[in-house]
This record gives C-alpha cells, structure tokens and sequence, in this order.
C-alpha cells in the first residue's frame, strides 16, 4: 500500500511548526462524562508515527466533542529527541485532570469549599525479558496518589470525598481491573485475521493514512489555553544513560505527576517527569469545565497516552528485531461509564476493554506482523 508523502515517517513533530497540542475540530458539546453525566461515551484515537519516536494522535472526545491534536516523544534515554511529553506522561496527566473533575464535582454537590487543591499522583513500571528476544513483558506497580486539600470541611468529609472521587473516576478504574481488550491488524491495507489475541468484533476501521491525506492544521479562531502542552526547561540532574534492551532484574521506573488547579473551575497542570537523570519536565493542562473547553479533558489525555505508549513499543521492537515493517499507525476506542449518584456515594466511573485496530505496512509474513502486535501489547505498561 502507498501512502501519502505528506505523512510519511520523515515527518517530525517539529516539522509543521504548530504547537504541541491544538483543537483540531470544534465539537457540538463537551462529552457527558466531563460535564458529570450519567452516561457512555468512546474516545476515539487515530495516530501515526512520526520521524523516530515521535508520533501523533487526533483525540475524538465522545460522539459530539471537539477532536483535538497532540504529539508525543521519547526522552533520549530511548533514542527520541525529547520534543514533546513522554506516552506515560500523558496517562500520568489524565489520571491527574479527570480525578480532579471528580473531586470538584462531589464538592461542588456536598457543599465543600475548596481552597486550594494539590493531587500528586506516581506510577512504577518495569520489565523484564529482552526487545532483542522478543520476549520483553511490562509490569506496573500499584499506583499512589496524594491528595492535599485546604478547607474548612471535617477530615471525616474531606476522606469520604476522596475516597468517592477515586471511586467515580473512570479513567482510575482502568487501574484497577485485568480488561480482556480486543485487537484488530490490517497488513498492507487488508484486514487480516487475529489469531494469537482477543479478536475485536468491530467493523473495520479507517485507515489514518487514507483519513488524513495532509497534516492536521489548529482549528481558526480557537481559543486555545496557552501552553497545553509545553517544556519547562527543568532537566533532572544526571547525565541521560540508554535504556537497557533487556533485564535480568527488576529495574523500576518511576512516573511523577505532580497535579495542580490553575482554575477553581476546573483547569488543571500536571507536572509529568520520568524519574531518571537528565530526563526533562513537561507540563500538560486539561480543562474538566461544563461551561467551556479550551483544552482536552483528562479522559482524553489519558486515552492518549495508553495509545502512545503501544505504539513506542512497536516501535522499539521493530528496530531491535530488524522487522521490514513501516507504517505504524492505529485507531483505538476506548470506551468509559458513570452510573450512580453524586450525593449519596453511589457514583460509580469504569473504564471498559479498549479496541484496538493496527494499520502496518511491509513486506513480513502475516504471521510476523501479529507478531508484533502481540509483543507489543505484552510490553506496554
């Protein structure tokens, strides 16, 4: 299959000269789950791959949202250029923006005053196997949060907030529960069949190659936050060391998300670094406002980086095990639920299995490709 020269993967994110994440489309309302309806809604994330480990994705926010664009990268740690926020620094920050939208919500209905509002929240991954084996497998360890509140509230109030907020976050349950998500694979424009995964169901997806015939271009007019995406400048001490393609021991790496309220609102800034030496610091906002929208919702951040971090994975096992495979880019539903109630505890968020449908290009056996995507999503975090 051909594919545009406009998309190829020379492409970099700096290449367009546009920020690193814009409104892409304006939507005909924010999604029910931001706005804290009851209700179903399916972010869809269409993405390719840039030059090196840059990679792009167009964030649809449910059925009647705005649909906004963001660029990821890796730290050079990993052979990226360090251009734009790491995938699990994304996730980091959505986990961050949507419990927020949670805890403003609860307060808002229980009468809670809120003066300021601090959440930190840190994830540990690590692996073991070998890229070059083909055998590499991700781990993570149980997720802490921290969140810090000034009010005059009762601590016995402020806990049960907490603890409800954590509970109603649909982007958390994610951390909780095994998903059985499902898989479809198109090897040089035809869907082929799965065998070694969950196939999904679905009818076929478009292709973002055929979707996206030039780049994405920010929406005219829009109001954008400034800044929703940036590089602070601050590096962590150390020299970058590379990253080892293969362990016999259990090397963790540690996520820091450190989450505050730029708007009583419902505006948030999540510091997101990888806790290694020379690694840098990007900032990413979300807005979990009812009222307006100026920039994704943590949903969608957190949408975001689940696919960011999938495709790094096929990245980085393409090159160690020198597959003749190019072209990588997805489409993903994931799909998210509130059911309950605000005022009596009940309220309930859950993340659903995520569908996943690969677009790969290359002259590998079908065998080769599925392959791929099933180390691939072995090792994703």
């Amino acid at each position: 299959m051909s594919m545009p020269a406009t998309v190829q993967e020379t492409e970099s994110i700096e290449s367009s000269g546009y920020p690193l994440a814009f409104k892409y489309r304006q939507g005909g309302a924010r999604p029910a789950l931001v706005t804290q309806e009851n209700a179903r809604e399916v972010i869809v994330t269409e993405a390719r791959q840039l030059a090196r480990y840059g990679k792009e994705g167009i964030i649809h926010e449910g059925e009647h949202g705005s649909v906004w664009r963001l660029t990821t990268d890796e730290g050079k740690h990993l052979g990226g250029d360090d251009i734009a926020p790491f995938p699990l620094g994304f996730y980091n920050a959505g986990l961050v923006g949507d419990l927020y939208n949670r805890l403003l919500a609860i307060a808002r209905a229980r009468g809670i005053v809120i003066e300021k509002l601090d959440v930190d929240l840190n994830n540990a991954y690590w692996m073991t196997g070998s890229f070059v084996r083909g055998d590499a497998v991700g781990n993570a360890e149980p997720t802490t949060i921290d969140v810090r509140i000034d009010s005059s509230a009762g601590a016995g109030d402020i806990r049960r907030l907490v603890a409800d907020a954590i509970k109603a976050s649909p982007a958390i349950d994610g951390l909780r529960r095994a998903l059985k998500n499902t898989f479809a694979i198109y090897v040089n424009g035809r869907r082929r069949d799965v065998a070694t995964m969950t196939p999904s169901t679905s009818a076929d997806a478009a292709d973002p190659y055929r979707t996206y015939g030039q780049p994405p271009v920010p929406l005219s007019g829009a109001d954008d936050l400034d800044g929703i995406i940036w590089k602070t400048g601050e590096i962590r001490e150390g020299e970058v060391k590379k990253a080892p393609t293969g362990t016999k021991g259990k090397i963790i790496r540690n996520i820091i998300g450190h989450g505050t309220l730029l708007d009583p609102a419902g505006i948030t800034e999540t510091d997101s670094t990888l806790e290694m030496p020379g690694v840098s610091h990007f900032r990413l906002k979300s807005d979990e406002r009812s009222d307006a929208e100026q920039a994704p919702s943590g949903l969608g951040l957190a949408s975001a980086g689940i696919v960011f971090c999938y495709m790094t994975q096929l990245a980085r096992y393409i090159e160690h095990q020198k597959f003749n495979i190019r072209g990588v880019r997805l489409v993903q539903y994931t799909p998210y639920t509130l059911t309950g109630s605000i005022a009596d505890g009940t309220w309930q968020g859950t993340q659903e299995p995520v569908d996943t449908h690969l677009f790969l290009s290359g002259d590998e056996s079908d065998e080769t490709h599925e392959r791929l995507m099933n180390i691939g999503a072995a090792m994703c975090y």
